[in-house]
C-alpha cells in the first residue's frame, strides 16, 4: 500500500477492513506467481479458493462498503452542520435588522412625540404671556380711570368742602358766577346786581301781576324776572328747579341772555 495515505482519522474497523484488502490483493499475486511447471501438471483441474477464502473476501467487501458508508456520512453530517450554521447566522442577521428597524421607528415616535410636547408648551406659555399681558393692561386701563374719576371728584369734594357762600345777595351772585363759569356762561358780577336791582331790587320772591306775561298767566317772577317757560328751557343742570331759588334763578337768566344778547352784561332794560 502506498505509504502517502494516512490512516490517522480511521477507526479501527476501517484500519482492519483496509488491512483485509490489502492481504487479498497480496494473495492474489502470489497465486498468479505459480511457476509454468505447475500449470502444467494440472492442467486436467481448476484450482477452486476454499471456503474460508471466500468468506474471508466477503467479509473484507463488507468492510470496505460500511468504511465507504461511513465517511460518506461523515461528509453528509459536515454539510448539514455547514448548512445549519449558515441558516442560524441568517436568521441572526435579520432578527438584528429587524430589531434594529424597531429601534429607530421608536427612536423616530419619540423625537416626534417630544417635538410635539415643545410645541404645545410654546403655544401653552405664549397664550398664558397674552393672557397675563391683557390682565395687565385691564388692570392697568382700571386704575387709571378710577384715578382720572377720583382726581374728577377731588376738585368738586374740595370746593364743597372749603368754599361757602353768604346767603344773601352778594352770596347768591358769587355762587351763580362760579356756576356759570364752571358751565361756560359769561357775565359779570357787575352785569348780574344792575340787573337784579332794576327788576327786584335784591327780593328772590319779587313777582309781576300787571304785565303783559301776568296777563297771559304767566307772570315774571325771582330776582331777574323770569317767567316759567325761559326758566324750564334755560334752567342749568346742578341748580335747583325752582324758580323762586336766587342762584337758580340768576343762573338760568344769565344763561337766557348769553343765547340771546351775548351776555347778561349787555342787558340794560327789560328783557
Amino acid at each position: 500500500m502506498p505509504s502517502s495515505i494516512r490512516l490517522s482519522g480511521l477507526t479501527r474497523h476501517h484500519k482492519i477492513a483496509i488491512a483485509g484488502v490489502t492481504a487479498l490483493g497480496t494473495a492474489a499475486i502470489a497465486f498468479s506467481a505459480v511457476p509454468s511447471s505447475a500449470e502444467t501438471t494440472h492442467t486436467t483441474a481448476a484450482v477452486a479458493p476454499t471456503t474460508t477464502q471466500v468468506k474471508d473476501a466477503q467479509v473484507k467487501n463488507v468492510q470496505i462498503k460500511d468504511v465507504k458508508a461511513s465517511i460518506t456520512d461523515q461528509l453528509a453530517g459536515q454539510s448539514l452542520k455547514t448548512g445549519y450554521i449558515d441558516a442560524k447566522q441568517q436568521a441572526a442577521a435579520a432578527l438584528a435588522k429587524q430589531k434594529a428597524a424597531v429601534k429607530a421607528a421608536a427612536k423616530a415616535a419619540a423625537v416626534k412625540k417630544a417635538a410635539a410636547q415643545h410645541r404645545a408648551a410654546a403655544a401653552h406659555k405664549a397664550a398664558a404671556a397674552h393672557k397675563a399681558a391683557a390682565a395687565h393692561k385691564a388692570k392697568a386701563a382700571h386704575h387709571s380711570k378710577k384715578s382720572v374719576s377720583r382726581s374728577a371728584e377731588r376738585p368738586a369734594v374740595k370746593q364743597a368742602s372749603t368754599k361757602s357762600y353768604a346767603n344773601n345777595l352778594d352770596g347768591w351772585i358769587n355762587e351763580s358766577l362760579d356756576i356759570m363759569h364752571a358751565k361756560g356762561i359769561p357775565g359779570s358780577y357787575h352785569g348780574l346786581y344792575k340787573n337784579i336791582m332794576r327788576e327786584s331790587s335784591g327780593n328772590p320772591r319779587a313777582i309781576n301781576d300787571w304785565d303783559i306775561n301776568a296777563i297771559n298767566g304767566i307772570p315774571s317772577k325771582g330776582l331777574l324776572q323770569v317767567i316759567q317757560p325761559t326758566f324750564n328751557t334755560y334752567h342749568v343742570s346742578g341748580t335747583s328747579n325752582d324758580i323762586y331759588d336766587p342762584v337758580a334763578n340768576i343762573t338760568a337768566a344769565a344763561n337766557y341772555a348769553a343765547h340771546r344778547y351775548g351776555t347778561i352784561d349787555n342787558v340794560n332794560s327789560a328783557y
